[in-house]
Protein backbone atom coordinates (compact mmCIF):
# COMPACT_ATOMS: atom_id res chain seq x y z
CA UNK A 1 0.00 0.00 0.00
CA UNK A 2 1.50 3.53 -0.89
CA UNK A 3 1.64 6.04 1.24
CA UNK A 4 -0.93 8.23 -1.10
CA UNK A 5 -3.44 5.01 0.11
CA UNK A 6 -2.71 4.64 3.36
CA UNK A 7 -3.48 9.03 3.93
CA UNK A 8 -6.78 8.29 2.30
CA UNK A 9 -8.02 5.74 4.28
CA UNK A 10 -7.07 7.52 7.47
CA UNK A 11 -8.65 10.23 6.60
CA UNK A 12 -11.92 8.20 5.89
CA UNK A 13 -11.78 6.86 9.14
CA UNK A 14 -11.26 9.94 10.67
CA UNK A 15 -14.76 11.03 8.77
CA UNK A 16 -16.40 8.12 10.21
CA UNK A 17 -15.20 8.44 13.62
CA UNK A 18 -17.13 12.26 13.59
CA UNK A 19 -19.90 10.64 12.47
CA UNK A 20 -20.26 7.85 14.87
CA UNK A 21 -19.70 10.89 17.96
CA UNK A 22 -22.34 13.17 16.30
CA UNK A 23 -24.79 10.03 16.39
CA UNK A 24 -23.85 9.17 20.10
CA UNK A 25 -24.13 12.86 21.29
CA UNK A 26 -27.79 13.11 19.67
CA UNK A 27 -28.78 10.04 20.74
CA UNK A 28 -26.92 8.72 24.03
CA UNK A 29 -26.41 12.21 25.63
CA UNK A 30 -29.82 13.87 25.07
CA UNK A 31 -32.35 10.89 26.09
CA UNK A 32 -30.30 10.86 29.21
CA UNK A 33 -31.04 14.21 30.12
CA UNK A 34 -34.63 15.14 28.20
CA UNK A 35 -35.71 11.74 26.31
CA UNK A 36 -36.23 11.78 23.11
CA UNK A 37 -34.80 15.50 22.49
CA UNK A 38 -36.25 16.30 19.16
CA UNK A 39 -39.80 16.37 20.78
CA UNK A 40 -38.58 18.43 23.48
CA UNK A 41 -36.61 21.06 21.08
CA UNK A 42 -39.68 21.04 18.81
CA UNK A 43 -41.48 22.28 21.83
CA UNK A 44 -38.87 24.70 22.73
CA UNK A 45 -39.83 26.20 19.28
CA UNK A 46 -43.47 26.92 20.15
CA UNK A 47 -41.98 28.73 23.40
CA UNK A 48 -39.15 30.77 21.62
CA UNK A 49 -41.49 31.52 18.22
CA UNK A 50 -45.07 31.90 18.94
CA UNK A 51 -44.99 32.31 22.96
CA UNK A 52 -42.43 34.61 23.01
CA UNK A 53 -43.90 36.65 20.10
CA UNK A 54 -47.17 37.16 23.02
CA UNK A 55 -45.06 37.57 25.71
CA UNK A 56 -42.96 40.72 24.18
CA UNK A 57 -46.40 42.18 23.02
CA UNK A 58 -47.95 41.72 26.70
CA UNK A 59 -44.82 43.61 27.99
CA UNK A 60 -45.41 46.16 25.54
CA UNK A 61 -48.99 46.86 26.66
CA UNK A 62 -48.64 46.17 30.16
CA UNK A 63 -51.08 46.05 33.16
CA UNK A 64 -53.24 43.30 33.78
CA UNK A 65 -52.09 41.72 30.59
CA UNK A 66 -48.58 41.78 31.01
CA UNK A 67 -49.31 40.33 34.80
CA UNK A 68 -51.67 37.36 33.34
CA UNK A 69 -48.86 36.67 30.35
CA UNK A 70 -46.22 35.95 33.17
CA UNK A 71 -49.11 32.83 34.56
CA UNK A 72 -49.56 31.90 30.79
CA UNK A 73 -45.33 31.31 30.48
CA UNK A 74 -45.25 29.31 33.90
CA UNK A 75 -47.65 26.76 32.36
CA UNK A 76 -45.95 26.61 29.57
CA UNK A 77 -42.38 25.88 31.03
CA UNK A 78 -44.76 24.11 33.48
CA UNK A 79 -46.11 21.81 30.43
CA UNK A 80 -42.21 21.52 29.05
CA UNK A 81 -41.19 19.83 32.35
CA UNK A 82 -44.07 17.52 31.91
CA UNK A 83 -43.09 16.08 27.98
CA UNK A 84 -39.74 15.91 29.49
CA UNK A 85 -40.76 13.68 32.18
CA UNK A 86 -42.87 11.43 29.28
CA UNK A 87 -39.95 11.00 27.22
CA UNK A 88 -37.49 9.70 29.98
CA UNK A 89 -40.59 7.83 31.65
CA UNK A 90 -42.62 4.85 30.90
CA UNK A 91 -46.21 4.70 31.13
CA UNK A 92 -47.08 5.87 34.67
CA UNK A 93 -49.70 4.66 37.32
CA UNK A 94 -53.00 6.93 37.49
CA UNK A 95 -51.76 8.42 40.77
CA UNK A 96 -48.55 9.11 39.50
CA UNK A 97 -50.03 10.74 36.35
CA UNK A 98 -51.99 13.40 38.33
CA UNK A 99 -48.57 14.42 40.18
CA UNK A 100 -47.09 14.89 36.97
CA UNK A 101 -49.50 16.71 35.47
CA UNK A 102 -50.40 18.65 38.49
CA UNK A 103 -48.05 21.86 38.09
CA UNK A 104 -49.22 22.23 34.27
CA UNK A 105 -53.07 22.22 36.31
CA UNK A 106 -52.36 24.55 38.67
CA UNK A 107 -51.12 27.06 36.43
CA UNK A 108 -53.85 26.90 34.23
CA UNK A 109 -55.84 27.28 37.32
CA UNK A 110 -54.11 30.19 38.48
CA UNK A 111 -54.38 32.28 35.17
CA UNK A 112 -58.08 31.48 34.79
CA UNK A 113 -58.52 32.84 38.41
CA UNK A 114 -56.67 36.26 37.54
CA UNK A 115 -59.84 36.98 34.80
CA UNK A 116 -61.99 36.43 37.64
CA UNK A 117 -60.19 38.31 39.97
CA UNK A 118 -59.93 41.35 37.90
CA UNK A 119 -63.37 41.85 36.48
CA UNK A 120 -63.53 45.21 36.62
CA UNK A 121 -60.61 45.78 34.83
CA UNK A 122 -60.39 47.74 31.81
CA UNK A 123 -58.40 45.04 29.96
CA UNK A 124 -61.01 41.87 30.91
CA UNK A 125 -61.87 41.41 26.97
CA UNK A 126 -57.73 40.59 27.02
CA UNK A 127 -57.84 38.58 30.01
CA UNK A 128 -60.90 36.53 28.48
CA UNK A 129 -59.46 36.18 25.97
CA UNK A 130 -56.26 34.19 27.28
CA UNK A 131 -58.58 32.50 30.45
CA UNK A 132 -60.48 31.23 27.78
CA UNK A 133 -58.30 30.02 25.51
CA UNK A 134 -55.20 28.72 27.80
CA UNK A 135 -57.11 25.08 28.46
CA UNK A 136 -55.46 24.01 25.09
CA UNK A 137 -52.50 23.02 27.62
CA UNK A 138 -54.92 19.49 28.68
CA UNK A 139 -53.95 18.43 25.15
CA UNK A 140 -51.50 15.77 26.63
CA UNK A 141 -54.91 14.04 28.27
CA UNK A 142 -56.33 13.63 25.07
CA UNK A 143 -56.46 10.97 22.22
CA UNK A 144 -56.69 13.77 19.50
CA UNK A 145 -54.72 16.73 20.66
CA UNK A 146 -55.28 18.72 17.39
CA UNK A 147 -59.10 18.91 17.37
CA UNK A 148 -59.29 19.51 21.37
CA UNK A 149 -56.61 22.35 20.87
CA UNK A 150 -58.74 23.87 17.70
CA UNK A 151 -61.94 23.59 20.25
CA UNK A 152 -60.05 25.94 23.34
CA UNK A 153 -59.01 28.34 20.22
CA UNK A 154 -62.96 28.33 18.99
CA UNK A 155 -63.97 29.60 22.49
CA UNK A 156 -61.41 32.57 23.10
CA UNK A 157 -62.31 33.75 19.26
CA UNK A 158 -65.64 35.53 20.49
CA UNK A 159 -63.35 37.72 23.13
CA UNK A 160 -60.43 37.55 20.24
CA UNK A 161 -63.27 39.48 17.88
CA UNK A 162 -64.27 42.00 20.75
CA UNK A 163 -60.52 43.21 21.30
CA UNK A 164 -60.07 43.26 17.49
CA UNK A 165 -63.07 45.40 17.34
CA UNK A 166 -62.48 47.80 19.92
CA UNK A 167 -58.93 48.51 19.02
CA UNK A 168 -58.67 48.21 15.18
CA UNK A 169 -57.50 51.45 13.93
CA UNK A 170 -56.55 53.02 17.47
CA UNK A 171 -53.84 51.06 18.74
CA UNK A 172 -52.89 48.49 16.50
CA UNK A 173 -50.52 46.51 18.94
CA UNK A 174 -53.96 45.35 20.48
CA UNK A 175 -54.56 43.54 17.50
CA UNK A 176 -51.52 42.28 17.16
CA UNK A 177 -51.80 41.14 20.40
CA UNK A 178 -55.01 39.09 20.02
CA UNK A 179 -54.08 37.58 16.53
CA UNK A 180 -50.61 36.58 18.63
CA UNK A 181 -52.58 34.06 21.15
CA UNK A 182 -53.91 32.15 18.16
CA UNK A 183 -50.41 31.82 16.66
CA UNK A 184 -49.93 30.34 19.79
CA UNK A 185 -52.71 27.76 19.71
CA UNK A 186 -51.99 27.25 15.49
CA UNK A 187 -48.31 26.49 17.19
CA UNK A 188 -49.03 23.83 19.45
CA UNK A 189 -51.68 22.64 17.06
CA UNK A 190 -48.59 21.74 14.39
CA UNK A 191 -46.31 20.54 17.17
CA UNK A 192 -49.25 18.11 17.89
CA UNK A 193 -49.51 16.92 14.59
CA UNK A 194 -46.09 16.27 13.99
CA UNK A 195 -45.01 15.30 17.26
CA UNK A 196 -48.43 13.50 19.14
CA UNK A 197 -50.75 13.07 16.65
CA UNK A 198 -52.71 10.30 17.93
CA UNK A 199 -52.09 11.56 21.73
CA UNK A 200 -49.36 11.67 24.18
CA UNK A 201 -46.77 8.72 24.13
CA UNK A 202 -44.52 7.42 27.34
CA UNK A 203 -40.97 5.84 26.93
CA UNK A 204 -41.46 2.49 27.04
CA UNK A 205 -37.72 1.80 27.22
CA UNK A 206 -37.44 4.73 30.02
CA UNK A 207 -37.29 4.87 33.70
CA UNK A 208 -40.24 4.13 36.30
CA UNK A 209 -41.97 7.72 36.85
CA UNK A 210 -41.85 8.68 40.65
CA UNK A 211 -44.14 11.80 40.03
CA UNK A 212 -40.92 13.86 41.30
CA UNK A 213 -39.55 16.58 38.87
CA UNK A 214 -36.66 15.54 36.02
CA UNK A 215 -33.55 15.73 38.59
CA UNK A 216 -31.26 14.50 40.59
CA UNK A 217 -32.30 12.79 43.29
CA UNK A 218 -31.40 15.08 46.46
CA UNK A 219 -29.08 13.19 49.17
CA UNK A 220 -30.88 10.95 51.86
CA UNK A 221 -31.94 12.66 54.99
CA UNK A 222 -31.55 11.07 58.48
CA UNK A 223 -34.25 8.41 59.26
CA UNK A 224 -37.90 9.80 60.31
CA UNK A 225 -38.25 9.77 64.20
CA UNK A 226 -40.28 6.50 65.22
CA UNK A 227 -44.09 6.65 65.26
CA UNK A 228 -46.41 6.62 68.01
CA UNK A 229 -47.26 3.45 69.91
CA UNK A 230 -50.30 1.11 67.63
CA UNK A 231 -53.91 1.83 69.20
CA UNK A 232 -55.25 -1.09 71.07
CA UNK A 233 -57.18 -4.17 69.42
CA UNK A 234 -60.81 -4.42 69.39
CA UNK A 235 -62.35 -5.84 72.28
CA UNK A 236 -62.28 -9.85 71.91
CA UNK A 237 -66.18 -11.08 70.47
CA UNK A 238 -68.55 -12.10 73.01
CA UNK A 239 -68.39 -16.34 72.77
CA UNK A 240 -71.63 -17.95 73.09
CA UNK A 241 -71.85 -20.25 76.33
CA UNK A 242 -71.33 -24.08 75.79
CA UNK A 243 -72.15 -27.14 77.34
CA UNK A 244 -74.63 -29.68 76.65
CA UNK A 245 -77.09 -27.78 78.14
CA UNK A 246 -76.88 -25.09 75.84
CA UNK A 247 -76.44 -27.41 72.65
CA UNK A 248 -79.61 -29.20 73.82
CA UNK A 249 -81.31 -25.93 74.22
CA UNK A 250 -80.60 -24.75 70.32
CA UNK A 251 -81.52 -27.92 68.96
CA UNK A 252 -85.12 -28.12 71.09
CA UNK A 253 -85.46 -24.12 69.11
CA UNK A 254 -84.45 -25.02 65.97
CA UNK A 255 -86.50 -28.63 65.58
CA UNK A 256 -89.45 -26.57 66.97
CA UNK A 257 -88.85 -23.69 64.28
CA UNK A 258 -88.87 -26.29 61.44
CA UNK A 259 -92.16 -28.11 62.80
CA UNK A 260 -93.98 -25.09 62.56
CA UNK A 261 -93.14 -24.19 59.26
CA UNK A 262 -94.39 -27.66 57.94
CA UNK A 263 -97.44 -26.81 59.12
CA UNK A 264 -98.52 -24.96 56.08
CA UNK A 265 -101.79 -23.11 56.02
CA UNK A 266 -102.32 -24.63 59.63
CA UNK A 267 -99.48 -22.23 61.20
CA UNK A 268 -102.08 -19.77 61.70
CA UNK A 269 -104.69 -21.83 63.73
CA UNK A 270 -102.30 -20.96 66.85
CA UNK A 271 -102.97 -17.26 66.21
CA UNK A 272 -105.34 -14.97 68.74
CA UNK A 273 -108.38 -14.21 67.19
CA UNK A 274 -109.78 -10.53 67.64
CA UNK A 275 -113.23 -10.56 68.72
CA UNK A 276 -115.37 -7.21 67.69
CA UNK A 277 -115.40 -6.25 71.76
CA UNK A 278 -111.26 -6.17 70.63
CA UNK A 279 -111.90 -3.62 67.67
CA UNK A 280 -111.46 0.00 68.27
CA UNK A 281 -114.10 0.90 65.26
CA UNK A 282 -116.89 -1.25 66.78
CA UNK A 283 -115.61 -0.18 70.58
CA UNK A 284 -114.85 3.95 70.76
CA UNK A 285 -114.43 3.01 74.47
CA UNK A 286 -110.61 1.42 74.01
CA UNK A 287 -109.85 4.99 72.40
CA UNK A 288 -110.11 6.77 75.35
CA UNK A 289 -107.16 7.97 77.12
CA UNK A 290 -107.57 7.52 81.16
CA UNK A 291 -105.68 9.92 83.74
CA UNK A 292 -103.33 6.60 84.78
CA UNK A 293 -102.00 6.46 81.14
CA UNK A 294 -100.95 10.14 81.13
CA UNK A 295 -97.21 10.47 81.40
CA UNK A 296 -97.39 13.58 83.09
CA UNK A 297 -100.30 13.03 85.43
CA UNK A 298 -98.67 9.41 86.15
CA UNK A 299 -94.40 10.06 86.41
CA UNK A 300 -93.76 6.34 87.57
CA UNK A 301 -94.43 5.51 83.63
CA UNK A 302 -91.80 7.86 82.58
CA UNK A 303 -89.21 5.16 83.51
CA UNK A 304 -91.11 2.29 82.42
CA UNK A 305 -89.93 2.57 78.56
CA UNK A 306 -86.97 -0.11 77.91
CA UNK A 307 -83.35 1.83 77.72
CA UNK A 308 -82.49 2.19 73.84
CA UNK A 309 -79.02 0.56 72.40
CA UNK A 310 -76.78 2.60 72.45
CA UNK A 311 -73.47 1.36 70.41
CA UNK A 312 -69.71 1.10 71.15
CA UNK A 313 -68.12 4.29 71.88
CA UNK A 314 -65.62 4.55 68.72
CA UNK A 315 -62.01 4.40 69.40
CA UNK A 316 -60.14 7.97 70.06
CA UNK A 317 -56.44 8.05 69.67
CA UNK A 318 -53.91 9.26 72.32
CA UNK A 319 -52.99 11.79 70.45
CA UNK A 320 -56.67 13.36 70.44
CA UNK A 321 -56.77 12.74 66.52
CA UNK A 322 -59.65 11.75 64.35
CA UNK A 323 -61.72 8.89 65.66
CA UNK A 324 -62.65 7.26 62.38
CA UNK A 325 -60.95 4.60 61.40
CA UNK A 326 -60.43 5.59 58.13
CA UNK A 327 -57.73 7.91 59.38
CA UNK A 328 -54.27 6.43 58.99
CA UNK A 329 -51.78 7.84 61.30
CA UNK A 330 -50.10 10.99 60.10
CA UNK A 331 -53.01 12.09 58.34
CA UNK A 332 -54.17 15.37 58.51
CA UNK A 333 -57.52 16.66 60.23
CA UNK A 334 -60.08 18.56 57.51
CA UNK A 335 -60.67 21.71 58.17
CA UNK A 336 -63.98 23.53 58.47
CA UNK A 337 -65.85 25.05 55.48
CA UNK A 338 -64.78 28.64 55.25
CA UNK A 339 -67.95 30.44 55.35
CA UNK A 340 -68.43 32.68 52.39
CA UNK A 341 -67.92 36.52 52.03
CA UNK A 342 -71.12 38.10 51.67
CA UNK A 343 -71.17 39.86 47.95
CA UNK A 344 -71.66 43.75 48.00
CA UNK A 345 -74.53 45.17 45.69
CA UNK A 346 -72.75 47.92 43.13
CA UNK A 347 -74.15 50.96 41.09
CA UNK A 348 -71.49 53.00 40.30
CA UNK A 349 -69.25 55.24 37.64
CA UNK A 350 -65.64 53.94 37.52
CA UNK A 351 -64.44 56.16 34.34
CA UNK A 352 -66.28 55.39 32.10
CA UNK A 353 -67.52 52.48 32.81
CA UNK A 354 -70.78 51.72 34.73
CA UNK A 355 -70.86 49.02 37.02
CA UNK A 356 -74.71 46.97 38.37
CA UNK A 357 -73.05 43.90 39.92
CA UNK A 358 -74.76 41.51 42.66
CA UNK A 359 -77.97 43.19 42.34
CA UNK A 360 -80.86 40.62 43.87
CA UNK A 361 -84.93 41.09 43.04
CA UNK A 362 -84.12 44.99 42.28
CA UNK A 363 -86.80 46.15 40.19
CA UNK A 364 -85.88 50.06 39.79
CA UNK A 365 -82.61 49.97 38.46
CA UNK A 366 -82.07 53.05 36.42
CA UNK A 367 -78.36 54.04 34.87
CA UNK A 368 -78.44 57.81 33.69
CA UNK A 369 -75.67 57.65 31.49
CA UNK A 370 -74.24 61.25 30.18
CA UNK A 371 -71.43 60.62 27.61
CA UNK A 372 -71.77 58.75 24.22
CA UNK A 373 -68.35 56.81 25.40
CA UNK A 374 -69.55 55.36 28.23
CA UNK A 375 -70.41 51.32 28.29
CA UNK A 376 -72.43 49.65 31.22
CA UNK A 377 -71.43 46.20 32.79
CA UNK A 378 -74.10 44.32 34.02
CA UNK A 379 -72.72 41.32 35.99
CA UNK A 380 -75.06 38.43 38.55
CA UNK A 381 -78.09 40.36 38.87
CA UNK A 382 -80.89 37.85 39.42
CA UNK A 383 -84.19 38.79 39.20
CA UNK A 384 -84.26 42.64 38.41
CA UNK A 385 -85.25 45.01 36.27
CA UNK A 386 -82.26 47.78 34.41
CA UNK A 387 -83.18 50.90 32.48
CA UNK A 388 -80.66 52.48 30.52
CA UNK A 389 -80.90 55.67 29.74
CA UNK A 390 -79.72 58.01 26.88
CA UNK A 391 -77.31 56.61 23.95
CA UNK A 392 -73.93 55.19 25.11
CA UNK A 393 -71.27 52.95 23.46
CA UNK A 394 -72.15 49.24 24.41
CA UNK A 395 -73.99 47.42 27.36
CA UNK A 396 -72.59 43.67 28.49
CA UNK A 397 -75.16 41.33 30.35
CA UNK A 398 -72.68 38.50 32.12
CA UNK A 399 -73.91 35.79 34.43
CA UNK A 400 -77.45 37.70 35.09
CA UNK A 401 -80.27 35.36 35.59
CA UNK A 402 -84.09 36.27 35.14
CA UNK A 403 -83.36 39.89 34.60
CA UNK A 404 -85.06 42.68 32.05
CA UNK A 405 -82.82 45.41 30.24
CA UNK A 406 -84.71 48.35 29.46
CA UNK A 407 -82.39 50.81 26.76
CA UNK A 408 -82.34 53.54 24.69
CA UNK A 409 -79.94 53.47 21.52
CA UNK A 410 -76.19 51.90 21.43
CA UNK A 411 -73.15 52.97 19.14
CA UNK A 412 -71.38 49.20 19.30
CA UNK A 413 -73.05 46.65 20.21
CA UNK A 414 -75.50 44.82 23.48
CA UNK A 415 -73.86 41.15 24.48
CA UNK A 416 -75.10 38.87 25.94
CA UNK A 417 -72.87 36.57 28.06
CA UNK A 418 -73.90 33.25 30.58
CA UNK A 419 -77.09 34.43 30.90
CA UNK A 420 -80.05 32.46 31.56
CA UNK A 421 -83.63 33.86 31.14
CA UNK A 422 -83.29 37.38 30.36
CA UNK A 423 -84.97 39.85 28.08
CA UNK A 424 -83.68 42.95 26.47
CA UNK A 425 -86.21 45.89 24.95
CA UNK A 426 -84.38 48.17 22.37
CA UNK A 427 -86.52 51.57 22.46
CA UNK A 428 -84.24 53.25 19.84
CA UNK A 429 -81.49 51.89 17.70
CA UNK A 430 -79.03 49.24 18.09
CA UNK A 431 -76.76 47.85 15.37
CA UNK A 432 -75.74 44.50 16.98
CA UNK A 433 -76.59 41.74 19.41
CA UNK A 434 -74.26 39.36 20.59
CA UNK A 435 -75.49 35.87 22.67
CA UNK A 436 -72.99 33.40 23.47
CA UNK A 437 -72.92 30.42 26.10
CA UNK A 438 -77.24 31.71 27.59
CA UNK A 439 -80.06 29.90 28.15
CA UNK A 440 -83.15 31.72 27.35
CA UNK A 441 -82.86 35.54 25.22
CA UNK A 442 -85.99 37.47 24.46
CA UNK A 443 -84.79 40.34 22.28
CA UNK A 444 -87.58 43.09 21.39
CA UNK A 445 -86.76 45.17 18.28
CA UNK A 446 -87.76 48.72 17.74
CA UNK A 447 -88.94 49.57 14.25
CA UNK A 448 -85.68 51.46 13.91
CA UNK A 449 -83.46 48.53 14.44
CA UNK A 450 -84.67 45.76 12.23
CA UNK A 451 -81.39 45.99 10.66
CA UNK A 452 -78.99 45.28 13.21
CA UNK A 453 -77.45 42.20 13.18
CA UNK A 454 -77.38 39.12 15.86
CA UNK A 455 -74.52 36.69 16.30
CA UNK A 456 -75.27 33.65 18.51
CA UNK A 457 -73.14 31.10 19.80
CA UNK A 458 -73.58 28.07 22.31
CA UNK A 459 -77.11 29.49 22.93
CA UNK A 460 -80.70 28.21 22.92
CA UNK A 461 -84.00 29.04 23.23
CA UNK A 462 -83.69 32.53 21.87
CA UNK A 463 -86.49 34.67 20.11
CA UNK A 464 -86.47 37.91 18.33
CA UNK A 465 -89.82 39.73 18.93
CA UNK A 466 -90.68 42.12 16.00
CA UNK A 467 -93.38 45.17 16.30
CA UNK A 468 -96.62 45.02 13.71
CA UNK A 469 -98.70 47.76 12.86
CA UNK A 470 -101.16 46.73 15.56
CA UNK A 471 -98.42 47.72 18.29
CA UNK A 472 -98.26 43.93 19.03
CA UNK A 473 -94.85 42.09 18.82
CA UNK A 474 -94.69 39.09 16.43
CA UNK A 475 -92.23 36.20 18.04
CA UNK A 476 -89.63 34.98 15.66
CA UNK A 477 -87.34 31.89 17.18
CA UNK A 478 -83.61 32.02 16.23
CA UNK A 479 -82.38 28.53 14.73
CA UNK A 480 -79.69 26.37 16.98
CA UNK A 481 -79.87 23.26 14.63
CA UNK A 482 -78.11 23.77 11.26
CA UNK A 483 -77.00 20.50 8.51
CA UNK A 484 -73.81 20.52 6.44
CA UNK A 485 -73.18 19.09 3.72
CA UNK A 486 -70.05 18.67 1.51
CA UNK A 487 -71.07 19.54 -2.41
CA UNK A 488 -67.28 18.47 -3.37
CA UNK A 489 -65.24 21.75 -3.20
CA UNK A 490 -66.71 23.04 0.39
CA UNK A 491 -69.06 22.69 3.15
CA UNK A 492 -72.30 23.83 2.64
CA UNK A 493 -74.24 25.05 6.10
CA UNK A 494 -77.85 25.44 6.40
CA UNK A 495 -80.43 25.85 9.07
CA UNK A 496 -82.13 22.04 9.88
CA UNK A 497 -85.71 21.89 8.97
CA UNK A 498 -86.16 20.39 12.16
CA UNK A 499 -84.93 23.25 13.79
CA UNK A 500 -85.72 26.15 12.25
Amino acid sequence: MSGGDLNDLVRRLEEVTSRLESVASKSGGAVSDEGDSAKVEAFDGVIKGALANFLALSKDIGGDVATQAGLVNAAFQAQRDFIVQANQCKQPKPDVLQQLLKPTSEAITAVQEFREKNRPSKQFNHLSVVSEGIPLLGWVTVGKPANYIKEMSDSAMFYVNRVIKDFKGKDDRHVEWARSFVKIATAVIDYTKDEYPAGLTFNPSGREATGAAASKPPAPGPPPPPGPPPPPGPPPPVQAPTGGAAAADGDETRAALFSDLNKGEGITSGLKKVTPDMQTHKNPGLKKVTADMQTHKNPALRHQSPTPYKGPTPYKSPSGGPTSPVFAPGDKKVPPPVAKKPVTAKLELQGSKWQVENQEGNRNIVVETTALKQTVYIYKCNNCTIQVKGKINSITLDGCKKTGLALDSLVSSLDIINCQSVQAQVMEKIPTVSIDKTDGAQIYLSKESLDCTIVTAKSSAMNVLIPTDTGEFSEHPIPEQFKTVWDGKKLNTDVSEIGG
